[in-house]
Parts: C-alpha cells; structure tokens; sequence
C-alpha cells in the first residue's frame, strides 16, 4: 500500500504512473488528465468505484509509484502505449492474440509514371501504411482473405504479377489468355481502362454491392448492344460472383459505415473482450481476446484493449461502438483520428441499433469464453496425459522445443519453438545463429541452450516473456543432445529434475528402416528404456507436432541465411560495384536473379548507378553466362530433349490453376 506522503508529491498534472513492487519491478501503468486525483482513487475508500481497489489485487502488490508529466492527454496516451509495450506490466491488459490481422492495399491508378503505379494490384499486408492507398480489411483469417483474392481474380481483371514482372515481360501471361487479366504487361491498356476494373474492385471491396451491380449491369448491356459478346460474358460472370456474395453476408444495420464493435463478458477474474467487423452495415468477421486474473473496471479493460489494438497498425473504422462509459473517449478518438487520417467517432449508445450491435457483441464474448472453456479443458486434460505418461511433476503448459540446423556444417543455426496449453505461441519463437562451432550438433545445442538459459529471470515483472522458464524442454534428438543439454543447464546453475527442477526430455526424429518405418522414440533422463511414439497415443503426438514445428522454423531460417548468403557473394564479385550499389540494386530490382537479367539501360536508370556501372555489371555477368555454358555438356538426341521439354510444360499446366497470389499467406 502506498503511503501518504507519496501520494501527496504526486503532481497534479496529466500524464503517465507506473505502479511498482517491492522489487522495482512495474506492475502496472495508466494514463490520467491529473496524475495525484487518479492515484488516489486507487487508495481511498469512498471514492470513485472503478478505481478503488485497496483491497483488491492491486492495492497489496503496490509499493511505490512513478510519474511522468506530459503536455496533453494526447501525448499521455501515446505514451502509456509505449510503457506497456515496453514493460509488459503484470496487470495490465494483454492481448494475447497479438497478430496482425491481413488487410487487402489497392493503389488508385496514375496516368504517368511507372507502370506499377498506372496499373496497380491488390496486394496482402499486415499493416497500415499512410501511403495514400485503399485498404480494406481486416480478414479474420488467412483462408476469408484467400477466398476474397480467388475472387477478385476470377472475375475482375486486375493484374495478379509482381511489379518486376510487369516491367519486363514481353507478352502476356496465362492469366490474360484466360481472361483473368487485360494484359497491360504487353497489350495497349490506357491506364482509364484499367482504372475502371479497379474502380469495381473498390467497389466490392467496400461493400457497395448495389452500387457495383448497376454499373456492370449498365457496362453488360452497353457491350451486348455492340455485339461484344465475349466482354458481356465476362461481366455476366462478375455480376453473378457480387450476387454470390450478397447472399452470404448478413447484413446487421442499413447505415453505410464501417464499424468496430465491441463487447465484454466477465465472470469473477476472467474477463473475454470481442470486436465485431461491421464493413457496409454488414458482419464480416470477429475476434476476441481473453484475459485472465483481471480485475480491473469494465471501462479500464476496453479502454486498455481499444488502445493496444489500435496501435499495432489495424485498420480504423469510421465508428468504433462500446457499451462503457470511456475515460477520455474525446482523446482516444482525436488520436484515432490522427492515425487513420480520416475522423473517427467513438459512440457508447444507450438505445437503438448501435446499442443492439453493442448486445451482439456481449453475447458473442459469452459464447467466446464458453467455446475457450471448453477448450482449455481439453487441452488441461490431454496435458495431464502428457505429464502422467512422462512422469512429470505437473502438466507442461509451457514447453519449448529446439533444434539445429546445417548442411555440412556450414551457416548452422537453431531454432526455439514454444506451445502454450498445447497452441503455437508464435510471438515467443526465437532464431539463433550458432557462432562458436561447427559441424557438431552437440556442441551447437549446448551453446544455443547456455546463451537461452542466460536470459531466464525467474518471475521477475517486466522481463520478456519469451525468457521465462518453461515446464518442460524438449531436445530434437536422442540420449546425446539429451545428455548435452543437461551438461549446458547444469552448467549455468539450472536446476534438472528432481522436486523443483526443469524437466528434458529428447526426441529422436524416425529412422526409415528396411522393414519399414519406426516410430519415434521419447527419451527421458536416468531412465534405460525409451517411449515409442504411437499413432494411439495423441497426448505424446502433441510432442511430435512441437517437434516437428521447431523443426520447420530452423529449417526456414537456414535456408533463409543460405539464400541471403550466396545472392550476396555473387554480386560482391562485381569489380567497380561497392557495398552501397549493391543494396540499391537489390532494393530496386528486387533480386539478384533479376539484376542479371536486366538490360544495361535499365541497370543505369537505378539509383545511384550511371552507365559506366551497368556496362560492369552487365559485362560480369555475360562472362557468368559464357563460363556456365561453356562448362555444360548437352547430351541426348534432340528428340529426348524436345521430349523432357514437352514433359515440363505438360507439368506446370497440370500444377497451376491460373490462380496467382500477391502474397504467400499461411494456411489455418
């Protein structure tokens, strides 16, 4: 509890306090117009109900308080963000679904310039930039946006290839013969052409199905008079796809406004916060978020969540509707507002249909946190298997996982992977490039686990979490990186086994025998036999997909730092061209694969070359071409080579489905 005295040296000034415990640490921070009348409201009995909670959880972790004077509220609030962002305090809000949601970016067209800004795609990004472009969004998840891009590029002809490729290709793609594209790589498109398949694009984007339904219609008609009856059947299609979608929506509301939602539902300490998508007046998505030990005021918990949502970047609403009585509503939306570059509105209606959307959104966090009971139980069960099968002290809610890998030796690398209650907790994964040996796994893993197990603060408030002690570690490999990574923690002072010590197990990878296949087998400490991984066991199975999940992740980076390695070496054996021209290069053509395609006329247009440069670069690579082609023997007739030819085309048609995506997006 704070004393008096301290509470008395509190300015009486808006800006920012961080409560701390005993030991320093911040368990805590707000934001306030008057720093000493809000801290007090936390300790004096009598007044303000939201804010009193001397006996609550609060009151008794508190120790000492720090304040931060600002100018505005404004700035308060910014700066609020950035200290929780920074100290992860334990009672503060966390978002943990902390992704970023995938949002749709269209540029409006030009007349001039480059052909990319002419004749621009759809792209998928995961943040918001202020570059002028049309965003919509966001898609709740990977497979609506995925479906929302297949649909845009069947039925409306914008183009689907990279900048680059739209620069230098020569003729048009697949996706023009199939009409899915018009072609301005190649073909005489004016970019007012062009601009009204993107106009239609915007359209349905936006929700203006109506709108859009009468202007194809109208375009429809008009080409059918002309006899072009191929165009016509084109925007048949266009119109029946819009019609599909209308039927699919549900339409909540007849105002034309983009909408976040949000409701609340609490039940003692656990508290499930959801925003409902409202794009056009239509539902199109949610998400929700949970919380537990949370005793905080319904009004500090969407007023925690709205800023820390809002801050990674998300798409804004015109609206954003809450059932609470928010605390400096009027600053929250002037910064909503500031970020989204348009006015934003922060609506807490009482009657009506925003009141009966805000209704919506409180059943739907009920039957959130209901659907996540359920699932924690199951998962709380089948990590009680896991702890009763290994003979471990209790169920590992916190497991991590790590690896190595390296081909021969070379760039080798490991990877961190750690499951919370059984799920992927992507945002506490961690990269290592291994730095002291090489081409030995065993010495690799020992210096990997002694640099992670040196960043471990037990419990101490503030730290990253991605540091916090697991309760159990999983070693890809059997009993000698098993034996290692016990050597490395022993090492360092950590405690392995016994009644208070960390537990490890190993997990050898499956041996494909002659006979066939053996299974995995789970190795454990002091102990002779090992537990063989069977299709009948799905709580060990949850090991395995750690495993195999740990990994994927070390085999991408490797690969990662291989590509980066050998696109670098190559164009560092350019003469003339230095580290500066390199980066440019690479920046603006994308590729060191399209560096050395690129004529010597383009090469000189880039920044910061001249065509002195380009002729070096040009010239090194033309020797490249000569030396390649002269150390290749062709071999077999003409009639096998024209065949293995056949054979690859006849492949990539079979493979492709005249789909191609701007973005590589994960699937759920």
């Amino acid at each position: 509890m704070l004393a008096g005295e301290i509470l008395n040296r509190i300015p009486m000034e808006p800006g920012v306090y961080l409560f701390k415990d005993a030991k320093g640490g911040v368990v805590y921070v707000g934001k306030a117009k008057n720093l000493r009348n809000r801290v007090r409201q936390y300790f004096r009995e009598g007044g303000d109900e939201r804010f009193f909670v001397a006996a609550g959880f609060l009151g008794r972790a508190v120790t000492d308080v720090e304040t931060i004077v600002v100018t505005s509220s404004k700035e308060a609030l910014l700066l609020e963000n950035h200290l929780i962002k920074k100290h992860q305090p334990k009672f503060n809000v966390k978002l943990r679904d902390d992704k970023q949601y995938l949002v749709l970016r269209l540029l409006d067209p030009t007349e001039e310039g480059a052909k990319r800004v002419q004749f621009p795609r759809v792209e998928v990004v995961r943040h918001i930039r202020d570059d002028k472009a049309n965003y919509f969004g966001p898609y709740h998840s990977a497979t609506s946006a995925r479906e929302t891009l297949r649909t845009l590029n069947r039925h409306f002809q914008l183009r689907t290839c990279t900048d680059h490729v739209l620069e230098t290709r020569g003729r048009p793609c697949l996706q023009y013969q199939i009409k899915r594209c018009s072609g301005p790589c190649a073909i005489d498109v004016t970019p007012q052409m062009y601009g009204e398949q993107v106009e239609d694009v915007k359209m349905f984007l936006s929700g203006k199905n109506a709108e859009l339904l009468t202007r194809l219609r109208s375009r429809m008609a008009s080409r059918a008079e002309r006899e072009d009856f191929e165009v016509a059947a084109v925007l048949r299609d266009s119109i029946a796809a819009v019609e599909r979608t209308l039927a699919k929506q549900h339409i909540v509301q007849d105002d034309f406004v983009d909408q976040d939602v949000w409701g609340i539902w609490r039940e003692a300490d656990v508290v499930e916060v959801v925003v409902l998508f409202i794009r056009a007046g239509k539902l199109v998505g949610r998400r929700a978020f949970a919380q537990k030990d949370q005793e905080l005021p319904d009004p500090a918990v969407i007023g925690e969540h709205l800023q820390q949502y809002y801050a990674t970047g998300t798409y804004i609403p015109d609206e954003v509707v809450v059932g609470v009585d928010l605390e400096d509503s009027d600053v929250l939306a002037e910064w909503l507002g500031t970020a989204r570059g348009k006015k934003v509105k922060i609506l807490e209606p009482r009657r009506g249909v925003r009141a009966k959307l805000v209704e919506l959104a409180d059943r739907n966090a009920a039957a959130s946190a209901v659907s996540r009971r359920g699932k924690d139980a199951d998962a709380e069960a089948l990590l009680a298997k896991v702890a009763k099968r290994l003979e471990l002290r209790r169920p590992p809610h916190r497991i991590e996982c790590f690896d190595i890998a390296h081909i021969q030796g070379t760039d080798t690398v490991a990877s961190m992977v750690t499951f919370i209650d059984g799920v992927p907790a992507r945002a506490l994964y961690r990269k290592f490039k291994v730095r002291t040996v090489e081409n030995n796994d065993f010495a690799a893993m020992y210096e990997v686990l002694t640099r992670r197990f040196k960043r471990a603060r037990f419990a101490d408030a503030g730290d990253d979490p991605a540091w916090a002690v697991p309760d159990l570690l999983v070693i890809d490999g059997g009993k000698g990186q098993l034996g290692m990574a016990v050597t490395a923690l022993k090492d360092l002072g950590v405690e392995v086994g016994g009644d208070k010590g960390l537990e490890v197990i190993g997990l050898a990878k499956e041996r494909e025998l002659e006979a066939g296949s053996a299974p995995d087998r789970i190795y454990r400490r002091n102990v002779k036999d090992s537990i063989a991984l069977r299709a009948n066991s799905p709580e060990l199975y949850v090991l395995a997909r750690i495993r195999d999940e740990a990994h994927r992740f070390a085999n991408t980076f490797h690969r990662d730092r291989r590509s980066k390695g050998s696109l670098k070496s190559e164009l560092d054996s350019i003469p003339g061209i230095g580290a500066t021209r390199r980066q440019r290069l690479l920046k603006h053509f994308g590729s060191v694969r399209a560096v050395r395609l690129a004529p010597a006329e383009d090469l000189a247009k880039a920044p910061g070359m001249n065509r002195k440069a380009a002729d070096q670069v040009r010239a090194y690579f033309v020797e490249r071409e000569r030396e390649e082609a002269g150390g290749a023997a062709l071999t077999g007739t003409d009639s096998e080579i024209d065949g293995d030819f056949d054979a690859n085309v006849e492949g990539l048609e079979g493979d492709t489905d005249g789909t191609e995506l701007t973005e590589s997006i994960p699937r759920d």
